[in-house]
């Protein structure tokens, strides 16, 4: 069921896109060669913890999770572009990462990624990335009361049509709320003018992801990380998003 809110409500989630801001910060400015996923686990974690908020990932466990996901943040490697489920691997030079968290203050949630490279960046790496955050630039823009989804699913495409890329509709954005998934299903390309009418009150998470030269993707044993067919780099951006009747609100604006 797709749920609308109140601009009461909206100024109500605030504190959760906040505090998931500054939590992904954290994590850029962490992540570093030489550091392990699991000490960026660990510093969301106290994150978490010092700030009275609830994870919305240690105990998720939908369909295709082969058990609850256990950690508090997903963190993706190279050729792995969602979903990461982190173990003990520490960061070497020249890394794509991509960081992934979601949260809740006060019984509402934000939903947030971003991909930076650690150490000397690959140009192509760089490049992917920024196609990512221009096509969720596109998707924001697009989400204005009266048009359609299909709208913003298009202008996510067409950014990455435009580089050369191909869009997997099988993961996307979604809607957000006092849960961490929900409806509508956000996918990374579309039609314009096709799908459900925006209106003000829609809370959604945005979410680009595009790999390098494939768009199919195949799941780790764990059941949870997700890495490209044939090897290539990924990355992924992410913003949790509240349509009005003007411009849309970006609840887990960084800086």
């Amino acid at each position: 069921m797709i749920e609308l809110r109140t601009p009461t409500q909206i100024e109500q989630m605030r504190p959760a896109g906040r505090f998931v801001a500054s939590v992904i910060t954290a994590l850029a400015e962490k992540a570093d060669v030489g550091v392990n996923l699991l000490e960026l686990d660990e510093l969301a974690h106290r994150m978490i913890k010092d700030a009275g908020a609830e994870s919305c990932y240690i105990d998720y466990h939908p369909s295709f999770g082969a058990m609850p996901f256990g950690k508090v943040l997903c963190t993706s490697v190279n050729d792995a572009v969602l979903h990461g489920l982190p173990h003990d691997y520490t960061l070497q030079d020249g890394d794509l990462v991509s960081v992934d968290f979601a949260a809740s203050v006060d019984g509402w949630v934000s939903d947030s990624a971003l991909s930076v490279v650690v150490g000397t960046p690959r140009p192509e790496d760089l490049a992917l990335i920024d196609v990512a955050q221009r096509a969720l630039d596109a998707g924001i823009a697009a989400a204005r009361s009266g048009n359609r989804l299909g709208d913003i699913s298009a202008a996510i495409g067409s950014v990455a049509r435009d580089a050369g890329l191909r869009a997997n509709l099988q993961f996307g954005g979604h809607g957000v709320g006092r849960t961490m998934h929900g409806e509508p299903h956000v996918p990374n390309d579309g039609v314009p003018g096709r799908g459900l009418k925006l209106r003000p009150g829609l809370v959604i998470a945005i979410e680009p992801w595009f790999l390098h030269t494939t768009d199919q993707i195949v799941f780790d044993p764990d059941g949870w990380t997700i890495r490209s067919a044939d090897g290539s780099r990924g990355a992924h951006v992410e913003h949790t998003i509240a349509i009005t009747d003007g411009d849309p609100i970006v609840l887990t604006a960084r800086g």
